[in-house]
């Protein structure tokens, strides 16, 4: 498969396609982001990069990191993980608080923001030091020493936390939420706030592709634990868009409000795209097009 042209007429096409969506105004420090900004990086199974465009300069990668705090808490916690959090699609928006009450402080999946804030407090009560040390596994599975949090960003979000407050706060009600509020709030804001390029982000979800196996050789999660979290992003990878999603790309992956989106071909490829540019579901337009072109270009998906 050659990777390279098939990347190139992809982004050429892309460029092409109607100017639709606006980036996010939900945190400040994001609007400043250029909105025309488009990169995609692709690796294959055998360690080949291939990128275009604007693939090598750093964006807040939002909600893709709740995949990442997922595996970390997953490696050690296992499936005690799910006693407090579900795997079924939300068909709701992401920071819904009337989903929460009705089902009785149990988040639908844990990428929705009150699944990936219960995410958040086990990894609190688990790690010695959780920023740090959630920031050592993302450089350790990237094979990136320099990734960091973007401080502004996590300031930002902050400052305009009240949704994100009040589903913590509601969780906390239902007991579930063990740590203090604010604490696992400040943990959460900085791991949405990591700064990643396009190709940082696809090596930090090789392992997703390679039955848990970093491109160094490491083993994260075991080849069931993969199969599970990759089953996850297929179906709740991207909120209630997440069929329209695998009805056009069919291909487990993730999205942020910061435009990035992490997609993978389990034994093949992962792929990454960033236009900060959202559709009314807070995904990526440009990047979910991006991808569904390569599905097509390819005729390679899980399905």
């Amino acid at each position: 498969m050659n990777y390279e042209t098939i990347l190139h007429e992809i982004y050429q096409e892309s460029k092409t396609l109607p100017i639709i969506g606006n980036v996010s105004i939900s945190i400040p420090e994001l609007t400043k982001v250029d909105p025309d900004k488009f990169g995609i990086h692709l690796i294959s199974i055998e360690g080949e990069d291939f990128g275009i465009g604007d693939s090598n300069e750093k964006f807040s990668i939002q909600s893709v990191s709740k995949v990442l705090t997922v595996a970390l808490a997953f490696s050690f916690l296992d499936e005690r993980i799910w006693e407090r959090v579900g795997v079924e699609p939300s068909g709701s928006a992401f920071n819904s608080l009337v989903q929460l009450e009705y089902e009785k402080g149990i988040p639908r999946n844990p990428f929705i923001n009150a699944g990936a804030i219960v995410i958040a407090d086990m990894l609190v009560t688990h790690l010695e030091n959780p920023k740090q040390d959630f920031l050592d596994f993302i450089r350790m599975i990237s094979g990136s020493p320099t990734i960091d949090f973007n401080l502004k960003v996590a300031q930002s979000e902050k400052d305009t936390r009240f949704r994100n407050a009040a589903l913590a706060n509601f969780l906390k009600s239902f007991g579930n939420i063990t740590n203090d509020v604010e604490t696992v709030l400040d943990f959460y804001f900085h791991q949405c706030s990591i700064e990643m390029t396009c190709k940082e982000l696809a090596h930090s979800f090789f392992f997703l592709a390679n039955e848990g196996k970093t491109i160094s050789g490491i083993q994260v999660l075991t080849k069931s634990q993969v199969k599970r979290l990759n089953a996850l992003m297929q179906t709740c990878g991207f909120y209630d868009e997440s069929g329209e999603y695998t009805y056009k790309v069919g291909l487990p992956g993730k999205s942020g409000i910061g435009g990035g989106i992490a997609a993978l071909y389990p034994k093949n490829f992962v792929v990454s795209t960033w236009s900060p540019r959202l559709n009314e579901k807070g995904n990526s337009d440009l990047g979910m097009n991006a991808l569904e072109l390569l599905t097509t270009k390819t005729g390679m998906s899980i399905f």
